[in-house]
């Protein structure tokens, strides 16, 4: 790739102020919306991310996100140094976090990290504005209470898409909609927190410390349980992190029993994102609601 040296000097240069000579640049990470290339220099290393998306600001609100967590999470997050477009590509240059293997204290760190942001509130539930999950547009309106929040900027969204979509048909949208009274009695009553947003195993590393390091957010002040029933819905985080979590900001009795429907949030996200392979664990939620 690398005859694309050019366009990383005008995002160092950008982003930084000054141009600073590349060594080397490699591509590291090819996904299917973004391209991540390690950048290193005589000035330090750098993370950067690359995609075609018509969404220009999509890396505006992932920097916003990053440093909102930065400031409330004793956790490591990536520093943003820049973001923008060059020609037909969208830009996002960070510090480079070399990963390195969990230390013997990693998932304790991340439980308790993770309850300390959560700690982080504010009068209603949302954000200062709307931002996406993946390349998804995500509703961040102000809403009083989780369960209309939780409705009407997550769920009625992206279920309305997908029927637009054509992947679920019009009975199956209409049944969905019956769960939404149901929401209110669901809930735990709490105040809003900061939540990462996309919090699966994917977009959490350690250093090469051995401490964790949070990337990808999807950042807005919702209920905290979404972040850790998400981190259960593909698995991949060690017991030790809900035990550490749990002793620093319990949560209320029968959090098992909501996981499923906190996660018909990110399983309409996988739906839209790839396909009707994940309609089956909706249909399951949904039946289990409505009886």
């Amino acid at each position: 790739m690398f005859d694309n040296l050019e366009l990383f000097n005008k995002v160092i240069f950008r982003s930084l102020g000054r141009q600073i000579p590349i060594a080397q640049a490699k591509l590291i990470a090819a996904g299917t919306i973004n391209q991540g290339i390690f950048i290193e220099t005589s000035d330090g290393n750098f993370f950067l991310k690359l995609n075609f998306q018509p969404k220009s600001d999509i890396f505006e609100k992932e920097s916003e996100g990053l440093k909102v967590l930065k400031k409330n999470t004793p956790l490591q997050v990536p520093e943003v140094f820049g973001f923008g477009k060059i020609g037909d590509q969208n830009y996002l240059l960070m510090e480079w976090i070399q990963s390195g293997r969990g230390n013997g204290s990693y998932w304790k760190e991340l439980g308790l990290g993770l309850a300390q942001m959560h700690m982080a509130s504010q009068a209603d539930f949302g954000f200062e504005t709307d931002n996406y999950i993946a390349s998804l547009d995500q509703q961040n309106s102000s809403k009083g209470t989780w369960a209309d929040f939780f409705v009407e900027n997550r769920l009625e969204p992206m279920i309305g898409k997908a029927y637009y979509e054509g992947l679920v048909d019009l009975e199956f949208y209409k049944r969905f909609q019956k769960t939404y009274p149901l929401m209110e009695k669901i809930f735990p009553k709490e105040r809003p927190a900061l939540i990462h947003g996309d919090l699966w195993s994917g977009n959490i590393m350690s250093g090469t410390d051995g401490t964790p390091v949070l990337i990808d957010p999807a950042v807005y002040y919702g209920h905290r349980e979404m972040d850790l029933a998400f981190s259960r819905l593909f698995g991949g985080f060690d017991e030790e992190f809900y035990e550490a979590y749990h002793t620093l900001f319990p949560l209320e009795p029968d959090f098992q029993a909501r996981i499923p429907v906190y996660n018909l949030y990110p399983l309409l996200v996988h739906l839209l994102l790839f396909g009707k392979s994940y309609l089956s664990g909706i249909k399951k939620t949904v039946d289990k609601l409505l009886g």
